[in-house]
């Protein structure tokens, strides 16, 4: 009888030892956002936000479905863990149904709460950017859909192109149609082993669907995590609901006490760069010209039936002449 019983000591040892291993597999307080988010005031603890955001009892909306609003949550305190998950629970809904804009970032950079033209925060970034972009201009040489997630590291040189939804600076990307939805939108970011992956849950289905996944990627330890959101000529709600970040436990990593306070974000891989070509200008004679040509055009048109009613009637009077 005693022989079970110390079976299941053992067991119970062994399940106790196993769960100090994975201590570090847990989320991170002083990273994450959860509802209730006000504490005091309009303060949220380690969280700054500026511009348009308004925080309510629900969620922390960026931006309203308005023309030309800028918005942005920051953690406050840097984070200083080598592998990480980021999971944003987040709506993007407004009024357009055809015509919207213009979408939000997800960051990990140097320099926080500074808005400016990329989705609501600066250009020539240092750091990690996961765009969610809502806006097709149909410019620039891309053969894809809106809504559109990408993801950029810049080591602060490179110029976000707008006007070619960054296609020359992307890592990778997927579409992923995650505005106007009734059910619950996530967004998970994975850095694990020098390894990028985001993955999408909007499907309603509890499950993740990758999007990306990019290998040989650097990034520095001590950055901020922040969102933002933009709106311009279009405009849409972007409202986060929740933020959580979870420290990866990998024993087996052997770069897990590599120094990266001062390195360079980088990366190995990308998509091929592709030049900014300026779209085509049209000239101002160019309404001009078609008009005259059309003129041209009728007044020929116009010629050629009264010749011919001409023609017409000359042989039939010619033809009564020869019968009389």
């Amino acid at each position: 009888m005693t022989s079970p019983r110390w079976w299941l000591l053992v067991l119970a040892l062994f399940g106790a030892t196993k769960g100090e291993w994975n201590t570090k597999d847990y989320m991170k307080r002083e990273h994450s956002l959860i509802r209730p988010y006000q504490a005091a005031g309009m303060t949220i603890p380690y969280w700054d936000f500026g511009g348009s955001t308004m925080v309510t009892n629900n969620y922390v909306r960026l931006t309203p479905d308005l023309q030309s609003k800028q918005g942005s949550l920051w953690n406050s305190v840097p984070c200083h863990v080598r592998n990480w998950e980021l999971q944003v629970h987040f709506k993007v809904h407004g009024a357009g149904k055809d015509l919207f804009g213009d979408g939000f970032a997800i960051w990990y950079a140097k320099d926080r709460m500074e808005l400016g033209p990329v989705f609501g925060n600066k250009d020539f970034f240092q750091g990690l950017a996961i765009i969610l972009d809502t806006y097709s201009n149909h410019n620039g040489p891309h053969n894809h859909q809106h809504p559109y997630i990408s993801a950029m590291v810049n080591n602060g040189s490179l110029h976000y192109d707008h006007d070619r939804d960054g296609t020359h600076t992307q890592l990778e990307g997927c579409e992923a149609k995650f505005r106007n939805l009734d059910h619950d939108t996530h967004i998970a970011i994975r850095y694990e082993k020098d390894t990028l992956t985001v993955s999408t849950d909007i499907a309603n289905k509890a499950a993740w669907k990758e999007c990306l996944s990019v290998k040989g990627i650097r990034l520095p330890t001590g950055y901020y995590f922040g969102i933002s959101a933009t709106t311009g000529d279009l405009s849409d709600n972007h409202d986060v609901i929740s933020v959580r970040l979870f420290e990866l436990d990998l024993p087996n990593d052997v770069k897990d006490n590599e120094d990266r306070s001062n390195i360079l974000p980088s990366a190995t891989y990308f998509e091929s760069p592709r030049e900014h070509v300026d779209d085509p200008k049209p000239s101002s004679m160019s309404g001009i010209k078609m008009f005259f040509l059309m003129l041209v055009a009728a007044l020929a048109l116009i010629t050629a039936v009264v010749i011919g009613i001409m023609y017409y009637q000359k042989h039939q009077e010619n033809s009564r002449k020869r019968f009389y």
